[in-house]
């Protein structure tokens, strides 16, 4: 049987280890390069991405019509 001691330490190490790999993920995430198809879709446009301001409804088609 795992005593307390031993339960404590195993919880530390692992809480430990975890947030070590939540930085790591983030540190590669943020400084990762984009391929090239990416970076020209992201230059581009996304498909379907719409600007949309308070005053305004987007319809299914695409076409934003202002609502004052």
């Amino acid at each position: 049987m795992i005593s307390d001691d031993e339960l404590y330490r195993l919880a530390i190490f692992l809480g430990s280890a975890a947030m070590v790999l939540i930085v790591v993920y983030h540190f590669f995430e943020v400084n990762a390069q984009q391929s090239e198809q990416d970076a020209v879709k992201e230059k581009s446009g996304k498909k379907g991405a719409q600007t949309v301001f308070e005053d305004s409804v987007a319809l299914d088609n695409g076409d934003v019509i202002d609502s004052k």
